[in-house]
C-alpha cells in the first residue's frame, strides 16, 4: 500500500483580509458562522481516508492551534493530526517561502518513510476527494501533480498559470504573470494552480535540496521549485479539479473551490453557503465538514410583548443565537449572537458573540467576533458617514468591523484595547486607521467576550 504523508501549509498571514487577520492566521479565520477555514482541508483529507497529517504553522497561530488541538483528534495506531510550528531547524530564520517551510520540516517526511507527500494550502474553501488525485498521479507515474482549475483571464494574475499538452502534462508554468497565457481556444480563460501538490517523496526532497542550495531562490514552490523541476525534465501533470467527484454530491454538480484571499471573496463565499440554493453544500452527510462541537442550545426566535414578529428570510442562524422581534434578511448569523427588539440586519455576516442593540440597522456589514452595536446605530445606509467613522470598507461598500469593536449610535467607534495597537501597527491595516485621523477611541476592554447570549437573554428579556 502506498504510504502518503500530508503537509498542510497554515502559516500564512493573509494580509488582504486585513482586519480579520491582524490577530490570527488566515486558516484560523471563522467561516460560515460555525467553522474555520482550516476545517475544509482537514475534512477533505479525513474524508478521503488520510490519517497522517501535519499542519505547519507560523504567523499568529495561537487560536488556530487551540482550535485543532481541541477539536481534531484521530484515534488509532499511526493516525494523527499534529501541529508542526516553525522552529528554525535550518538556521536562524523563520520560513522564507512555501518551499522553505517544507524543507525545514523535511525530517518529518524522512521519518514517515512515505512514498508520496501531499502539500496542500490551508486557506481555501472547497470540497475535494484527494484520493482521486492520488490515483491519477500513480497512473501517470508523475513526479509532481498539481491540482488545477480554470478561472477568468483577468483573475489569473493572482495565481500560477499552467500550460499543458493533450495528455495533461505540464509544458509551461507562469507564477502570477502580468500577461497570463490563456487556454488554447479559450482566450478569456486560464488554467491555474490551486496551490495543492502531490509529490513523489524522493523527488520532493531532491527538489528542495536543490532549491535551498540556490542563493538566488526565493524558496517558493510557484516561483522557484516548480519551474526548476519543469526545466529539469521532471514529469509534471495537472489534475483537473473539474473531474473530481465527492461522495454524496448530486449528479452533475460542479465542484466548489474558492480562494478567500480578499474580503470580497470571503464575503462572497460566506454568502454562497447562505444562498437559497447553496453552491457549497454543507448538508452532505457523506462528506461532512467537521469543526468544533459546541454545547450551546438551539437558536431561539422570540417575539417581545407588544412588538412585531421575528422576520427571517434567506438567512442562516447558528446555535446559541437569539433573535427578538427583529429582521434578518440574506444574513449569516454566527453562534452565540443576540439581535434585539426592532433591529434590522440585511445582507450581512456576523461572526460569533456579536450583540446588535434594539432598533439598530445594519446593511452590507461584516462583523468579526464579539462586536457590539449600540441601540439605534445605523451602518451601511450613508456611505459618506460610514467612511468618516469606519476605517475598513471594501470597494463594493461592505463595512468591516474588527474583533471586539463597539459602535455607538453616533460619534467615533471604540476598538478593543488589545486590537487598537495591532490595527495601528500592522502594515495591512495601518493606512486605513491613519485615514480616520484619530477619529476613534481605544477602550480598556479586550477583544474577547465574557458574556454569552444566555446571560444577555436573562438581562434584557421582559
Amino acid at each position: 500500500m502506498t504510504r502518503t504523508v500530508v503537509m498542510i501549509m497554515a502559516g500564512g498571514k493573509g494580509s488582504r483580509l486585513g482586519p480579520l487577520t491582524c490577530h490570527r492566521a488566515k486558516p484560523g479565520v471563522p467561516f460560515a458562522g460555525r467553522y474555520r477555514i482550516i476545517d475544509f482541508v482537514l475534512s477533505n483529507f479525513v474524508n478521503s481516508g488520510y490519517r497522517r497529517i501535519y499542519v505547519l504553522t507560523q504567523y499568529m497561530a495561537s487560536s488556530l492551534i487551540k482550535h485543532i488541538n481541541r477539536n481534531w483528534h484521530l484515534g488509532g495506531l499511526d493516525h494523527f493530526i499534529e501541529i508542526a510550528p516553525a522552529q528554525m531547524r535550518m538556521g536562524s530564520h523563520w520560513y522564507r517561502g512555501t518551499a522553505d517551510a517544507i524543507y525545514q520540516n523535511v525530517n518529518l517526511i524522512r521519518d514517515s518513510r512515505a512514498d508520496l507527500v501531499a502539500v496542500f494550502g490551508g486557506d481555501h474553501v472547497y470540497k475535494f476527494d484527494v484520493r482521486q488525485m492520488q490515483d491519477r498521479h500513480m497512473e501517470l507515474g508523475a513526479d509532481l501533480t498539481i491540482a488545477a482549475c480554470p478561472v477568468p483571464r483577468e483573475q489569473a494574475t493572482a495565481f500560477g498559470v499552467i500550460q499543458v499538452d493533450e495528455a495533461g502534462r505540464i509544458i509551461g508554468f507562469q507564477e502570477k504573470p502580468d500577461d497570463p497565457t490563456p487556454i488554447p481556444g479559450r482566450p478569456d480563460t486560464c488554467l491555474v494552480s490551486m496551490g495543492n501538490y502531490l509529490f513523489g517523496a524522493d523527488e520532493l526532497v531532491d527538489a528542495l535540496a536543490a532549491d535551498i542550495a540556490d542563493p538566488d531562490s526565493s524558496h517558493d514552490f510557484g516561483k522557484d521549485v516548480i519551474p526548476a523541476m519543469l526545466a529539469n525534465g521532471k514529469r509534471l501533470y495537472a489534475y483537473d479539479f473539474g473531474e473530481n467527484r465527492v461522495s454524496g454530491e448530486p449528479e452533475g454538480s460542479i465542484p466548489y473551490w474558492r480562494d478567500v484571499g480578499t474580503i470580497e471573496s470571503y464575503v462572497a463565499a460566506n454568502m454562497d453557503v447562505r444562498s437559497p440554493m447553496p453552491t457549497l453544500n454543507m448538508y452532505n452527510r457523506r462528506w461532512r465538514i467537521r469543526s468544533a462541537q459546541r454545547d450551546y442550545p438551539p437558536a431561539r426566535f422570540t417575539r417581545e410583548a407588544g412588538s412585531r414578529e421575528v422576520s427571517v428570510d434567506d438567512s442562516l442562524v447558528c446555535e446559541g443565537s437569539i433573535v427578538v422581534s427583529a429582521e434578518l434578511h440574506r444574513t449569516l448569523l454566527g453562534y452565540d449572537c443576540y439581535v434585539h427588539n426592532g433591529a434590522e440586519v440585511h445582507d450581512s455576516i456576523l461572526l460569533s458573540g456579536c450583540n446588535v442593540g434594539a432598533g439598530a440597522a445594519l446593511r452590507n456589514v461584516l462583523l468579526d467576533k464579539n462586536c457590539h452595536i449600540a441601540p439605534g446605530a445605523r451602518i451601511g445606509f450613508d456611505s459618506a458617514e460610514d467612511r468618516r467613522r469606519f476605517p475598513f470598507i471594501t470597494p463594493g461598500g461592505t463595512v468591516v468591523l474588527p474583533k471586539g469593536t463597539l459602535v455607538p449610535e453616533s460619534g467615533p467607534v471604540e476598538f478593543a484595547g488589545d486590537m487598537g495597537p495591532m490595527l495601528e501597527n500592522d502594515p495591512a491595516t495601518a493606512d486605513a486607521m491613519a485615514r480616520l485621523d484619530g477619529y476613534y477611541t481605544v477602550g480598556a476592554r479586550g477583544r474577547h467576550s465574557y458574556e454569552s447570549s444566555g446571560p444577555r437573554y436573562s438581562k434584557y428579556r421582559r
